[in-house]
């Protein structure tokens, strides 16, 4: 099958296979995506962030982050499927927080799932991954819809577990919207701590792009920006794992 991504995808490839990672604003995202099929549900799709449930693996520390989750399965460049419902699971060594613990979240809806908007997203991830590791015959692929919710008496936290690595071989996370928000940046770190870059992702389609087994990231704490009102940070994290 012909690679559905055009240039400038090129200085994606470059800046990953340099840096271990690239920020991608949404002027050059949105196009991309648009290049690998249709975001014609959009509005849709991200109005689906309103119906997330708690994460219940947080409840106990205090910290708000709503989510759902699903697995698909890929080959490189063909159709990504959808999974059984099934845990999403990290050991110690990854997130020193939650590790080793076979966490149940909410399905991601099967309309979401299914939805043309995450299936552009999917096929541009399969398209750009895969050519960036041509060996890989296939992929786990693990689908996070996360809200990161804050208010006047708590930061809210998009990574708790602080810098860290997923234990996949690439990641996307890509903005669907933030609300009454400050921070939220994007840090990017080697395994020792040295900082390599940031970039705060502030309109829909900004985007990161991460070779995991290479770099560190966190996100920044986000506050209101007027304690009154509600305040949000949307995000959909896309991970791909090459399966041997």
């Amino acid at each position: 099958m012909q690679n559905r991504i055009a240039s400038p995808v090129s200085a994606l490839f470059d800046a990953l296979t340099r840096d271990g990672f690239s920020f991608v604003t949404a002027d050059v995202m949105q196009p991309l995506l648009q290049a690998s099929g249709e975001l014609s549900d959009w509005d849709a799709f991200t109005e689906s962030w309103n119906h997330l449930g708690p994460d219940p693996y947080l409840a106990a520390t205090g910290r708000l982050r709503r989510r759902r989750h699903a697995t698909y399965a890929a080959t490189p460049r063909n159709d990504v499927e959808l999974m059984p419902h099934q845990p999403h699971y990290q050991s110690l060594q990854y997130n020193q927080l939650q590790g080793d613990i076979k966490r149940w979240f909410d399905p991601i809806d099967v309309s979401v799932a299914n939805s043309a908007s995450l299936r552009t997203i999917l096929a541009f991830c399969n398209d750009f991954f895969s050519s960036l590791t041509p060996a890989v015959a296939q992929w786990q692929v693990e689908v996070h819809q996360f809200r990161i919710e804050a208010s006047a008496g708590a930061a809210g936290e998009p990574t708790p577990e602080g810098s860290h690595r997923d234990g996949v071989d690439f990641v996307l996370v890509l903005l669907i919207d933030r609300h009454n928000i400050a921070s939220g940046t994007t840090t990017i770190h080697t395994p020792d701590r040295k900082p390599l870059g940031d970039f705060t992702l502030t309109h829909p389609f900004d985007a990161a792009l991460i070779h995991d087994p290479r770099v560190f990231h966190g996100v920044t704490p986000v506050t209101p920006l007027d304690p009154s009102e509600p305040a949000h940070r949307d995000v959909l994290v896309v991970t791909f794992r090459a399966i041997s």
